[in-house]
């Protein structure tokens, strides 16, 4: 299985493993030394703290390495007055009488509470590729689905301005 990303979904990812390489994690390695200095590590906390932030950085690090070597480079572009990634799009629900403008994006940047909605998410997919006007059904499972309508596509670009999400 692969990772669909962009570009500067990679370059980000690869900038954090930088930064935890080369500054978070001999730092973490330096507390661990510190605290194991300080005695029995059986009722030691400061070891015990250490030693976890150090399986955390480690865990973030194997994840990023592993996105990065199962990615699969995806293109940004959209045709005109198609719903494509960063784009704006905003949706009338017609069971809610309400609009909502939401920005389709990566899984890896996906922000859902301020409307940067993944592109693998259910709404995301069912958007994606469709034109002003569409009425599109949105299936959340087999028992849960409703209908958007498309009432405009904004062009977007990846301004870079969105950071790759933690765990």
């Amino acid at each position: 299985m692969y990772n669909e990303l962009t570009e500067v979904d990679i370059r980000k990812m690869q900038e954090e493993i930088d930064y935890k390489t080369r500054v978070v994690r001999p730092k973490c390695i330096e507390d661990l030394q510190t605290a194991r200095g300080f005695g029995d590590l059986s009722e030691n906390y400061e070891y015990k703290a250490a030693k976890q932030e150090l399986r955390r950085v480690d865990s973030r690090l194997r994840y990023l390495k592993r996105m990065i070597a199962t990615a699969k480079v995806i293109r940004t572009d959209s045709r005109e007055g198609v719903a494509g990634l960063f784009d704006r799009v905003e949706l009338y629900y017609e069971d809610d009488d309400e609009t909502e403008t939401i920005t389709l994006m990566t899984t890896l940047r996906e922000d859902a509470v301020k409307g940067i909605i993944s592109k693998e998410s259910p709404l995301g997919r069912a958007v994606m590729g469709r034109r002003v006007g569409d009425r599109v059904l949105v299936k959340v499972n087999d028992e849960i689905s409703y209908y958007v309508t498309i009432r405009s596509i904004q062009k977007g670009t990846d301004d870079d301005s969105l950071p790759i999400s933690s765990f």
